[in-house]
């Protein structure tokens, strides 16, 4: 099945009309507005989460909870802001489970050691790539949830200051401080 587009709903020109639509009944609606927004959830919320089954998960879950209570959406608003503030909650609620299962894991011995692979010439590069990126995510991940929110949203999802104060309810002055903070602190954080 090919993605939807708005012009696959009659009539349904921004995503207001949609949402009006989606609540008389219309799923073709509902599958307009997860087509106009998931690849934009999906990568706010996989560099929230450094597992890519896991993201895809919580966008299904943010979509769901969106749907759930479309009724409370403001057309006046955009509904990009809206179901990316739903996602940004629902990676944090996935990061909270993670800690408490990570807990427990720990309270048990390893079954199994960890399995070096042989790694070819050539691949160096790729290998130290990979890990840069996967510190450079831990990093991101160890930032206090106001300052990753911002970084996430003004660097990964390119929104304009003005968008992400108005996204999270903050003044553009408090998003300008919150990602300085967040730079320096990834910034010092990678320089060990």
């Amino acid at each position: 099945m090919s993605p939807l587009s708005p012009a696959a709903v009659p009539g349904a020109d921004d995503d207001g009309t949609l949402a009006a639509l989606a609540l008389s009944g219309r799923e073709d609606a509902y599958r307009a507005l997860m087509a106009r927004h998931r690849d934009a959830v999906y990568q706010l919320v996989r560099a929230q989460i450094d597992d890519g089954d896991a993201a895809l998960d919580v966008t299904q879950e943010s979509f769901i909870a969106a749907f759930a209570h479309l009724d409370r959406y403001d057309p006046a608003r955009p509904f990009r802001f809206w179901i990316m503030r739903i996602a940004i909650n629902k990676a944090r609620d996935w990061r909270r489970r993670r800690k408490v299962r990570s807990f427990f894991s720990r309270a048990r011995p390893m079954d199994e050691g960890l399995q070096v692979s042989d790694i070819a010439p050539g691949q160096e590069q790729q290998v130290a790539a990979r890990q840069e990126l996967a510190r450079t995510r831990c990093a991101i991940a160890a930032l206090p949830e106001n300052l990753r929110s911002v970084l996430l949203l003004r660097t990964i999802e390119g929104m304009s200051q003005t968008d992400v104060a108005a996204l999270l309810g903050l003044s553009a002055k408090a998003v300008e401080t919150r990602l300085y903070r967040a730079r320096m602190k990834l910034t010092e954080s990678l320089r060990v």
